[in-house]
């Protein structure tokens, strides 16, 4: 009789623990909602892409990596694509450049026209993505939900079948 009592406590425990797992629809993470100012002065909102896909690159000016990078990303933030394109840097924070000094630097940047740069003055949204290291990528889906992130460089290809699974 212990026996039975002991495996009907166990399935009872095993029910309340099982509905309390996290589903898909209440694991979703909505993406931190940004307010920043792009090189031109212009200030961009997260929300200001509400219903599209949106990559964001998280990168450095002192980065070998992340410059290696960038034609490819100028090359794909100029194609048609069914998500926005969109770099953040983070001036006067870790190691980066100031604000005007990153500005006049960029200005002479070659392969970049198609590049929309955003000034993340002091890191609070590198710290709130959780950016550990540079390059970053972002996926947020059309939604507004933080779908991945990953370190390093992600090549243009992976990124657009990235997306192609992301709503």
């Amino acid at each position: 009789m212990k026996v039975w009592v002991k495996i009907s406590l166990l399935l009872a425990l095993l029910f309340v623990v099982g509905g309390c797992a996290p589903t898909e629809e209440n694991a979703k993470k909505l993406a931190p909602a940004f307010e920043l100012v792009d090189l031109d002065g212009n200030q961009q909102n997260l929300a200001d892409y509400a219903g599209q896909k949106v990559y964001v690159k998280f990168w450095a000016s002192w980065c070998s990596i992340c410059l290696s990078g960038m034609e490819e990303l100028n090359t794909l933030a100029g194609e048609e694509n069914d998500f926005v394109v969109l770099t953040v840097v983070s001036p006067s924070s870790n190691a980066e450049k100031n604000s005007e000094s990153f500005a006049k630097w960029f200005e002479g940047f070659p392969n970049a026209e198609n590049i929309t740069v955003l000034l993340d003055e002091g890191g609070t949204f590198f710290d709130e993505y959780g950016v550990i290291g540079y390059p970053t990528s972002v996926y947020i889906a059309s939604d507004g939900t933080l779908v991945k992130s990953q370190t390093g460089h992600i090549g243009n290809e992976e990124i657009k079948s990235s997306f192609e699974t992301i709503q």
